[in-house]
């Protein structure tokens, strides 16, 4: 009946009782005078608003000072008597017929002077201290304005106080509570008595039921009485009598409060649960009368705590909070600072200002809940050195400003700026609509025409054609829902497969945008999905539902009052996770963004339940249930229910545990009362806990096992399927490399196989990253790396002789080839090709015993692996020579999360994939061409723009003096803008080069993200991004239960 009921959201500034203080101080602008401490301290101390302490006064509670006859009775007391037994007589004397409406009319006149007059009395008071000016004013406490009047006050509180009560020695404010609470006993005993009379004139047993029906509706109200009784009970052990009559809009209480016990059960408990009284009586007297009276009168009581009981909490105890400020986050993995771009001496001499500024990782906190046996855990700092930042850094560009320069714009990141970039008043399903978004619009017209279709009279179909087609519509929304984004948020915690699918099919310019674009996509599917899955709901439950003839037959007005009850209460709870989890939480940020700080809030809602959607998240469906009586909504609605269950069990739930560990809070407000009750009780209690745990137990392990059960059929099937089909894939390409009808020469019998021979040239790929080398293994060529083989054959042999790569063992038979080179030939006389077709007129009449002949371009492979090479004769497939085996690889830096590494390697790998053509390798590599080829090229070089950027990736000092002397372009040469800029000349480039990025770094990019980059230096941020993003550093330090660690292989 207090302010106190809000106590939940400001907590009241209470102290956590394992600090063991002994005083709170409240929110006020000056600051606290010492309060004395005697040895025996028999009482709180209290402070007026003047800044008046004093030892607030032992007080009795209200049925004990009423009706103990021991103790004195003041007039106010003699009136309060005096009306209820008026009440008494008047229940025995009136007619029922005349009673039930007589205290009908007199429970509204108390419930009206309750929620209405002391509502207004005690905003004013709380506002501007109406009463005691009044007071004050009138001189009604002041022996020489109002003597009379005076007096009678003090003969008043002297009988109903104690006796360490001294009238003159506490201050105006506290006499005047307690003269304030003196009416309000007469004014909440006479509601409670009246509402008492007027619910037993209803008694009825309804017709046409069973005796155990009428058994069950009375021990079901009893016990909701028995629980509002515990719920008043447990509420004034904690806030006593000082907040059960709203002492503090008088003065403030400087006790220590723990809000434990029915506060962490239920949000505003005496105003919430404390009047399932109302319902437990309305449910024994069976009369829908009463429960439509005790429904408004507990709308009252709502209205009571908008009005005034909120607002004073807010002004009393609650802190002015900005709506906008740029607050510095504390530093996560991914708001490191990063240094762009300085070589890898460069890096080694930054200074270690990390170090000395205390940079650190903090981690996980727990909720925000302070309770008796809850303690905050504090982050461990972890130090960020300057080795752990050279090795986890991407490193771009050419001076240490610049890296200064982005290791303060990381510095700065504030949660104001975060909810800036990811969030923009986005659709929560209608709210925040805007026209001139196409998402909004599209989403529009997708309700629109769904709705249309379904909500329309029939023409041509039946109804019940309808309501089966609006089944399948609603039940193919929810397994999308629940079922199919379900996954996809499993596999993006696993890992990270959204932002995985953007980064690779995507080209973005600013770091960060995969993860943007991945996030703004995905919350639009989302708030589609979800507007589908009630909207459709809707539909079903619309062609279900018949409007009632007669409202007053049977239970038709009550089944759509409690129906409309269960969706305010699924709309409330909805409402209120919102308010908590904000759109960051409402759109599962968590599974995407990394920069936000792993921390979790037990407030509002959540403070009584860990997951209000499991408990509450289908009340909506229920309670359209209740409305239409409909079995197939009933069959819709459990599936909605199982299936919302199976996504938090199964993707949410894991996905919490592997963020935030052992930070997860184990049992909710509502756990935690129960739990305490029972162990006070346990006695009495003790056979009915561990029937209830039984039966509890049961249920969470069928449901654990049966998730378990599926969860692991997904995981075995899927490298099964997995499996299926890379050996699908492979069939096909062996299928298709046999494609071939192989031709044999008839004449083989005159070519002495003895003469022919056939070598390739060691390869000139040197590293880009030195290394220690090994003579073991098979040679090996850089994959683009053109090939140089050298043939011999006798002087008789076939103009039209050639030489083809295959994989090995792809051939069986090293006498015939029977597998398609899929291109990948040439001949050794290769001039008088063209294309397949040998042409003898382009040769010059003399054949050669010996020449040489290179694969490069589209004749060489284009994936890694060991081949063989084969001289063939004749055109046709007979094999007179073989050399091999060789190794196509692709090389991969010591370190790839060193940004160094990662530019070098690619730098060199997006050369050799354009087969080191001079025209289309970008600048900074032409280091890696043939010296003979590096002079002869000079001319023919892009030109780079003098708007090339200075910020350009730093080269080593030889790689500097090779641009130095660079000529200008000729006329027809391609003119670039920067010297990491490289030319592709077709799609399939593109597909060699982000293959090779595959094979480095394990990063997938499509060709059009090569495409659109067409730079090594953006390419090399994008792989260093995406390694970032989607996988842990190995150089990663941080401290255990970290957001870092706790994010090995998902999200932030």
């Amino acid at each position: 009946m207090s302010e106190a009921e809000a106590a939940e959201s400001t907590l009241r500034r209470r102290a956590n009782a394992s600090a063991g203080s002994e005083a709170t101080t409240p929110t006020t602008a000056e600051p606290l005078p010492k309060v004395p401490k005697p040895e025996e301290e028999q009482g709180p101390f209290g402070k007026t608003p003047d800044g008046t302490v004093f030892k607030i006064p032992q007080t009795h509670d209200m049925l004990s000072s009423l009706f103990d006859p021991r103790l004195p009775k003041s007039h106010v007391d003699v009136l309060t008597l005096s009306l209820l037994g008026l009440q008494v007589v008047l229940f025995l004397v009136l007619p029922l017929s005349i009673s039930r409406y007589f205290f009908m009319l007199y429970f509204a006149i108390w419930r009206l002077a309750y929620n209405a007059g002391l509502g207004y009395v005690l905003r004013r008071q709380s506002e501007q201290r109406w009463i005691v000016k009044t007071v004050m004013r009138e001189g009604w406490m002041d022996p020489n304005k109002r003597p009379k009047v005076y007096q009678w006050i003090r003969n008043e509180l002297g009988k109903k106080m104690g006796k360490d009560y001294d009238f003159e020695a506490v201050p105006l404010e506290y006499n005047v509570w307690i003269m304030f609470r003196h009416f309000v006993d007469v004014i909440l005993l006479n509601d409670f008595l009246s509402y008492f009379f007027f619910g037993i004139s209803f008694l009825q047993f309804p017709p046409g039921h069973s005796t155990i029906f009428h058994v069950l509706r009375w021990v079901g109200g009893f016990t909701l009485i028995a629980f509002n009784i515990w719920v008043k009970v447990d509420a004034h052990r904690i806030v006593k009598d000082f907040a059960w009559y709203w002492g503090d809009a008088f003065f403030l209480s400087l006790q220590n409060l723990v809000f434990d016990g029915v506060f962490e059960f239920a949000p505003h408990p005496m105003y919430s649960v404390g009047y399932a009284g109302y319902y437990g009586l309305s449910l024994i007297v069976a009369s829908e009368t009463v429960l439509f009276v005790s429904l408004a009168a507990h709308a009252c009581q709502f209205g009571f705590l908008m009005y005034f009981e909120n607002p004073h909490i807010d002004r009393t105890y609650g802190q002015k909070k900005p709506i906008a400020a740029r607050t510095p986050l504390p530093p996560t993995p991914s708001t490191m600072p990063t240094p762009l771009a300085s070589p890898p001496n460069e890096l080694a001499d930054l200074p270690h200002e990390e170090e000395e500024d205390g940079l650190s990782t903090p981690s996980l906190t727990s909720g925000a809940t302070e309770t008796e046996d809850e303690v905050e855990e504090e982050g461990t700092p972890t130090g960020l050195g300057s080795s752990n930042l050279k090795s986890r850094s991407l490193s771009f560009g050419s001076s240490s400003a610049e890296f200064e320069e982005k290791r303060k714009e990381h510095q700065v990141m504030t949660r104001h700026d975060l909810d800036n970039k990811y969030f923009r008043k986005d659709l929560l399903v209608f709210k925040n609509f805007d026209i001139f978004r196409y998402t909004d619009f599209s989403i529009l017209l997708v309700f629109f025409y769904s709705t249309t279709f379904f909500l329309l009279p029939a023409l041509t179909l039946s109804n019940n054609t309808l309501i089966g087609l609006s089944f399948a519509n609603a039940l193919l929304w929810r397994l999308f829902h629940s079922v199919g984004l379900g996954l996809v948020l499993k596999k993006q915690s696993e890992k990270k497969w959204v932002v995985r699918h953007f980064l690779k099919h995507y080209h973005y310019e600013q770091e960060g945008g995969a993860v943007e674009e991945a996030f703004a996509n995905w919350k639009g599917i989302y708030n589609l999905s979800l507007g589908m899955v009630y909207g459709s709901f809707c539909m079903l439950a619309w062609r279900c539902y018949n409007i009632p003839e007669d409202w007053t037959v049977g239970t038709q007005l009550v089944r759509h009052t409690l129906g409309l009850l269960l969706v305010f209460l699924h709309i409330w709870t909805a409402q209120s996770t919102f308010e908590v989890l904000g759109p960051f939480g409402w759109f599962y940020g968590d599974f995407f963004i990394q920069d936000y700080p792993a921390e979790l809030y037990y407030t509002g809602i959540f403070r009584f339940l860990n997951n209000p959607e499991r408990s509450m998240g289908g009340a909506a469906f229920f309670g359209l249930v209740l409305i239409c009586g409909s079995k197939v909504l009933l069959v819709q609605a459990v599936i909605a229910v199982l299936t919302h269950w199976w996504f938090l069990s199964t993707v949410e739930n894991p996905h919490m545990k592997k963020l935030y560990g052992e930070t997860l809070r184990k049992d909710a407000g509502v756990t935690k009362t129960l739990r305490n009750v029972a162990a006070r009780n346990a006695r009495v209690l003790g056979g009915v806990t561990r029937s209830v745990k039984e039966v509890h137990g049961t249920f969470e392990k069928v449901f654990e096992e049966t998730a378990d059960a599926v969860e692991e059929f997904l995981n075995k099937s899927g490298p099964r399927i997995q499996g299926y089909v890379e050996d699908t894939k492979i069939l096909l390409q062996q299928s298709r490399e046999r494609f071939v009808i192989s031709r044999v020469a008839n004449d083989i019998g005159d070519y002495d196989q003895s003469q022919y021979n056939l070598e390739f040239r060691p390869s000139t790929y040197q590293p880009a990253v030195p290394r220690a080398s090994s003579s073991t293994g098979p040679a090996q060529f850089h994959l683009g790396e053109p090939i140089t083989l050298d043939w011999k054959a006798p002087s008789n042999h076939s103009r039209k002789d050639w030489i083809g790569i295959y994989r090995l063992g792809a051939n069986k038979s090293k006498l015939v080839t029977r597998v398609s080179s899929q291109g990948r030939w040439i001949g050794v006389n290769k001039d008088e090709w063209d294309g397949d077709h040998h042409d003898e007129g382009k040769g010059d009449g003399v054949i050669g015993e010996h020449g040489t002949v290179t694969l490069s371009g589209k004749r060489l492979p284009w994936t890694t692996g060991k081949y063989e090479l084969r001289y063939h004769h004749d055109g046709k497939h007979n094999v007179m020579a073989i050399t091999g085996p060789i190794e196509i690889f692709v090389e991969h830096p010591e370190d790839a999360d060193d940004g160094a590494q990662v530019y070098t390697t690619l730098t060199s790998i997006v050369a050799h994939t354009l087969s080191l053509e001079p025209a289309s390798i970008p600048s900074t590599a032409r280091h890696l061409l043939p010296s003979n080829i590096q002079s002869a090229s000079a001319a023919s070089l892009p030109r780079i723009s003098a708007s090339a950027s200075s910020t350009s990736l730093a080269r080593t000092s030889s790689e500097a003096s090779s641009h130095a002397d660079e000529p200008p372009a000729t006329e027809g040469t391609t003119q670039l803008s920067d010297p990491d800029d490289f030319v592709i000349y077709s799609v399939d480039e593109a597909e060699h080069i982000a293959y090779a990025i595959e094979q480095a770094f394990d990063v997938e990019l499509a060709s059009e993200v090569v495409l659109a980059a067409a730079n090594v230096k953006k390419l090399a941020q994008r792989v260093s991004e995406a390694r970032r993003l989607l996988m842990k550093p190995r150089s990663a330090s941080v401290s255990g239960g970290s957001k870092a660690e706790a994010e090995a292989g998902t999200l932030g």
